[in-house]
């Protein structure tokens, strides 16, 4: 008798400004679940999320991820529903496991990991709360703050303090006293880069106050630690593994979502070139953070290195890192010995634990 094949329930798109990420994602994934390792173990459903939050059918998300046809419908529909969900497609009831490939809110920041939750069915990844510590930095950074672990200064701010000019003159004396310039100004829920600017004045921070405050209502103002960039892959539940160390080295100022994307602007040295005892420190730090918030499954925990000092900050934990062909996680896992679709079966695994 034949084993039955584990049906993989591949969502990605997304109402997000990550969305063409998360195709790019998802084409990854499909294809190394049909290498021939993986061919007969695994039935693919790929579920596509338009830009306006609907599920389509496996037969419109397929084209999709083959580019047979553009990411966004043409037809006229309601942008905002009362029920998004009304249309969840008929395959979403046959998945054993699903493989969320979002990025983004809605995505990674324990949304869609409560509804996988609602479904009884497992999922790859981080449950809701390490999903949402994860994408909030302000939440993450505070949890790292109480296992005391290293990282660059910060303070926060919400996008109603900045009607209110005593506030906003306490943040701009902070920023001068503890924080320094160039400093980092963020959106505290979203990736890739997107809404951050690095400010070098205090108009330049004025500035990217207001850019970060057009995509979430809570900013976070980082130092700027002006070291290496380091990252390592984390896999596994009840037992975490760490991949080789790698780095990131850019052609522009800092690491932008151009330079993310684009491999004239960027390059990985994998693994980095470092001194064993700082490799051990950064893997033993990426279970740490994991585990500080929660994180399990899979996770890419970014750091700073200062060689002057030998200080090591951890950034943040990426608990859905991207899984595009140029992508750091899966990049690292290759260079650990895991080929990404001996990768992709392993995270199937890790969520049936």
């Amino acid at each position: 008798m034949l084993n039955k094949k584990t049906t993989i329930g591949l969502v990605f798109g997304g109402n997000s400004s990550e969305h063409e990420v998360s195709i790019k994602s998802a084409q990854t994934i499909y294809n190394a679940f049909s290498h021939s390792y993986n061919r007969d173990r695994f039935k693919v459903n790929p579920i596509y999320i338009n830009k306006y939050g609907f599920w389509e059918d496996s037969k419109y998300s397929k084209s999709i991820l083959l580019e047979e046809k553009e990411s966004t419908k043409t037809i006229k529909i309601d942008k905002n529903p009362t029920n998004k969900l009304i249309n969840l497609p008929k395959e979403s009831n046959k998945v054993d496991v699903w493989f969320p490939a979002l990025h983004g809110p809605n995505g990674e920041d324990g949304v869609i990991q409560g509804l996988f939750k609602l479904t009884g069915k497992p999922f790859v990844g981080s449950g809701t709360l390490g999903s949402s510590l994860g994408m909030d930095k302000i939440a993450m950074k505070s949890i790292f703050k109480s296992f005391n672990l290293p990282q660059a200064p910060y303070i926060y701010l919400h996008k109603e303090n900045l009607l209110d000019k005593l506030f906003m003159q306490s943040v701009f004396d902070k920023i001068e006293k503890v924080i320094n310039y160039p400093c980092f100004v963020k959106p505290a829920n979203l990736g890739s880069s997107i809404g951050i600017t690095k400010a070098y004045s205090k108009q330049a921070l004025i500035t990217g106050i207001e850019i970060a405050a057009k995509y979430d209502r809570r900013i976070i103002i980082e130092k700027n630690i002006d070291g290496r960039e380091l990252e390592c892959g984390v896999l596994g539940k009840s037992i975490m593994k760490t991949s080789v160390v790698g780095e990131v080295k850019f052609q522009t100022d800092w690491y932008t979502y151009e330079s993310k994307y684009d491999e004239n602007l960027s390059s990985t040295i994998i693994p980095a070139d470092l001194n064993i005892e700082i490799v051990n420190k950064v893997q033993k730090l990426a279970i740490e953070a994991s585990k500080a918030i929660n994180a399990y499954g899979l996770a890419r925990v970014d750091f700073f290195y200062q060689e002057s000092t030998q200080q090591i900050y951890i950034n943040e934990v990426n608990t859905l890192p991207g899984f595009t062909k140029t992508s750091m996680y899966p990049t690292l896992w290759e260079a650990s010995g895991l080929k990404l679709e001996k990768l992709v079966a392993s995270l199937i695994e890790i969520a049936k634990e």
